[in-house]
Formats: structure tokens, C-alpha cells, sequence
């Protein structure tokens, strides 16, 4: 656990008490400060309570004497509007932050690589801590990916600390000041949370704009979004930038052509790996997602040959295109974490054949732009608050079942698969939904589906 010493005898209040508002309310008694803390749910005023906090309903909080509150990152800071306790808080002049602000002031100096973009930063993420790792280093990854940030440990001397940061926290994190900070691509989502596409792009900026001055900004160029960040980051007399894509040769920056990557600098391109050989990074999106990660390493792993095997080496990340399991010729894929149709589509675009499991709470634009990928999917199973608005977008192109529950689903597409004509089909669960209408998060639904295929029979587990 990391302390939040930066607060050390005063009083904090914590709002919203899941996975990092219960993290803050331990690192903050850690670090001797006064806690006052609410949620809606009793087991986690429960949980906060046995960890030191006073249990009081956030209108009942001392505002007078409030240096901060910590907000959870689901709870709305700006848009669709201001949740209230957030207003109360700008009545009273009290500073609203985060989990991650109060690792970033309490931090001694530490190494900081932060991860941000709409798809791609948890692989991406997870694949600079197996380099880090496997270079020697004490890699310690978490934030919006696995552990919250005040989890992790306290640093030696061999720290890397890598975090995952999505926009809602980086509205609660001013005072992040990564060395390496990394944008992997912008598509629209959360837009309901920023209002608009431009301003969703403008906070997943603001981070690069906080990289320290002596640091490194690396952002995937291709989307336009990103290519336009990148031209203006380079314009100004900040931080170094390095641009990544995959598909085009970039005079400087690192590129993927074909399968190999390669790093171009000082007007010549050496090749460095090719990246088939990671079997676990499959297709042009984790291409991507390799080349990221490479950058963001360089400066700290300077033997090449250790880089380029940690890559081939990396064990894959959990929910994201993940193979779980065979009964027979069909393959069971779990790809609960795509929750929006542009990682769907990254998912899409790798198998034939495919038994789609789609559905949940639907984003903004549906699935109309997937159309180009509906002749590689035989039949679509619609789950969730989605399936109507999806049936709508599949009917007179691709055969579907509405299915309600990802249980029904995943047995009539086991069924269908088993019984198909295709040499090798795919059941893939690519929901291209949030998963809040019928699970807890992405993790959860993605076990779910796991579970349930290993219960179709035990060579599947």
C-alpha cells in the first residue's frame, strides 16, 4: 500500500467506496489523516468502516473543515451534469480528486508510465509490465487495470510504476506528472461524460500535457483525432514525442508493416521483430499495442533481445480476445473486455466462421459501424438491453437469435458451432455493450461466459 501522507492531519472525505474509494480510505489512515466517507450500498460503508472511516451521509459531512474529497471515478464530475455532492463541494471551495492524485502527491520519486485511449491501453498496459518485468524490473501495474493505484507497493530502487488511466480519472488527476505518458487511439465513447467527441479527445490530451518536461509523450497516429494531438504536441517546446503506427512508414517514430516493426530514427528504419512470432498478440490491433508498448520501454530496457522475447513471451491479457477453451473444432474466445463496437471490430477482423455473442448496454452508435465485418459472422446471439436496437442493424444481413442471457446464448452458440459445416468455428463473446445492465463489470461477465464454457464439458475448462 502506498500512504496518502500527502494529507497527513487533515480531514478527507470519500465518495463512492468500490474498489478505489475503499483503496483511498485505507492509504489515507495509512497516511494519519481524518476520513469521513459515504456510498449507497451497506457492505461498502461496511467495508470503509472497518477500515478507520467515519460513516456520516455526504450532506452531513464537515464542509467547513474538508481539505478534499476523493471521488469515484463512475460518479459524474461535469457532464451529463455535476453529481450534487460535487457541487456542494464547489459551494464550499473543497478540491475534488481522485484516487490516483493522491498517489501522485504522496509519491516519493518514482518512474511513472501512464496508459490512456479508448482501446488497446489495457493490453497495451499489461504488456509494458511483462517487458518491465521481465528486463529485471519491479513493474508495478494498476489503476484503471487490475489493482487500484494506492495497492500497489511502495517503491525500491528498480520501480516502474504503470498505469492505466482512463479519461474519468484523468479529470480527477491535475497533478499526475508521468515520464513516459502514452495514447493509444481516440474513438468516440463516454461521450454522455464529456459532452462531445472533442472534449472526451481534450481530456485524454490534458495527459500528455502533464508529462514532465523532461519526459516522453507517445501517441498512435492513426486515427485523425490522435494524428492532430500528436502534430500539436510536437509543435510546442514540451516533452519529446514519438509517434506510432501500424500500415505506414513514418520517416520517425515506430511503424509496423506487414507483421514487423520496426523503429525509425536518425533517417533510417531498422527492423526490430516480427511480431507473428507473439502468438498471443494476434492481429493489426495488437500490433499496435506491441508497438506502443515498445516504445514506452526503450528508454528504460536498452537490450534489445530481452524487449523483443518479453514480447513474444507475453501471456495475453484476461477478457481481450482470450482463448479459453475447445470442445470438438469450435473454439471458445473471451472478449468481454471489447465494450464498444471499435474493439469488437478488433476482435472481428482475426476469425472466420465466427458464433457472435453480442449485447448489453448499448454505446452511442450501436453496431452499423461493424457492417463491413457481418459476411466472417454465421450466426449473431443477442443478449441484454441491446438486442432489440441490434436485431434492427443485423436483420436481412446476418441470422440471429435473441437470447436474452449470456447462458442461453453461449449454449445455442456452442450447439450451432458444434453442428455447422466450418472447419474451425469461433464461438466469440465481443459484446460491443457495457455489460452494466446485467453484470458488474466486464470482468465479471467475461468469468461468467468462462465458467459457462467450461461446463459445456471438461476438456473446455
Amino acid at each position: 500500500m502506498i500512504a496518502g501522507d500527502a494529507f497527513q492531519g487533515r480531514t478527507v472525505a470519500v465518495f463512492g467506496l468500490a474498489r478505489s474509494g475503499l483503496s483511498a480510505v485505507r492509504a489515507l489512515k495509512a497516511g494519519r489523516v481524518e476520513v469521513f466517507a459515504w456510498d449507497d450500498k451497506e457492505s461498502y460503508r461496511e467495508a470503509a468502516r472497518e477500515a478507520g472511516a467515519k460513516i456520516i451521509p455526504w450532506t452531513e459531512w464537515p464542509w467547513d473543515h474538508l481539505t478534499a474529497i476523493v471521488l469515484s471515478p463512475g460518479v459524474p464530475l461535469t457532464h451529463p451534469k455535476p453529481h450534487d455532492v460535487v457541487e456542494r463541494a464547489r459551494e464550499w471551495d473543497v478540491e475534488v480528486i481522485g484516487d490516483i492524485e493522491i498517489f501522485a502527491r504522496s509519491m516519493p520519486a518514482a518512474p511513472v508510465i501512464a496508459i490512456t485511449g479508448t482501446n488497446g491501453k489495457s493490453t497495451t498496459t499489461a504488456l509494458i509490465g511483462h517487458i518491465l518485468k521481465e528486463a529485471g524490473f519491479d513493474a508495478q501495474v494498476g489503476g484503471n487495470i487490475g489493482q487500484p493505484v494506492l495497492d500497489l507497493a511502495p517503491p525500491n530502487a528498480r520501480t516502474i510504476y504503470v498505469i492505466e488511466i482512463s479519461s474519468y480519472q484523468i479529470d480527477l488527476s491535475p497533478g499526475l506528472t508521468p515520464d513516459v505518458s502514452l495514447l493509444t487511439n481516440i474513438t468516440p465513447d463516454h461521450i454522455d461524460r464529456h459532452g462531445s467527441l472533442e472534449g472526451y479527445a481534450a481530456v485524454k490530451q490534458k495527459l500528455l500535457h502533464q508529462t514532465k518536461k523532461t519526459g516522453l509523450n507517445i501517441v498512435g497516429i492513426d486515427d485523425m483525432l490522435c494524428a492532430s494531438i500528436f502534430t500539436q504536441l510536437s509543435a510546442n517546446s514540451g516533452p519529446s514525442c514519438v509517434a506510432v503506427s501500424v500500415g505506414k512508414v513514418l520517416g520517425r517514430g515506430v511503424f509496423v508493416l506487414d507483421g514487423l516493426l520496426y523503429n525509425a530514427g536518425n533517417d533510417r528504419a531498422a527492423k526490430v521483430m516480427d511480431l507473428t512470432a507473439a502468438t498471443h498478440l494476434p492481429g493489426a490491433h495488437n500490433w499496435q499495442n506491441a508497438a506502443l508498448a515498445y516504445a514506452a520501454v526503450k528508454p528504460y530496457v536498452t537490450d534489445t533481445r530481452i524487449l523483443t522475447e518479453a514480447i513474444v513471451s507475453f501471456p495475453g491479457l484476461a477478457h481481450r480476445i482470450e482463448d479459453v477453451g475447445r470442445i470438438g473444432k469450435v473454439r471458445f474466445i473471451n472478449d468481454s473486455k471489447a465494450t464498444n463496437a471499435d474493439a469488437a471490430e478488433r476482435a472481428l477482423v482475426c476469425f472466420d466462421d465466427i458464433y457472435w455473442i453480442i449485447g448489453g448496454r448499448p454505446k452511442a452508435g450501436g453496431i452499423a459501424s461493424l457492417e463491413p465485418h457481418f459476411s466472417r459472422v454465421r450466426k449473431a446471439y443477442l443478449i441484454g438491453e441491446a438486442s432489440d436496437a441490434f436485431a434492427a442493424t443485423l436483420k436481412g444481413r446476418v441470422e440471429y437469435n435473441a437470447c436474452g442471457t449470456l447462458e442461453v446464448a453461449v449454449a445455442a452458440a456452442a450447439s450451432d458451432a458444434s453442428q455447422s459445416k466450418a472447419a474451425a468455428p469461433v464461438v466469440l463473446l465481443s459484446p460491443a455493450c457495457a455489460s452494466f445492465d446485467q453484470f458488474q463489470s466486464f470482468e465479471q461477465r467475461g468469468d461468467a461466459f468462462r465458467a459457462l464454457v467450461s461446463h459445456l464439458a471438461p476438456e473446455a475448462a
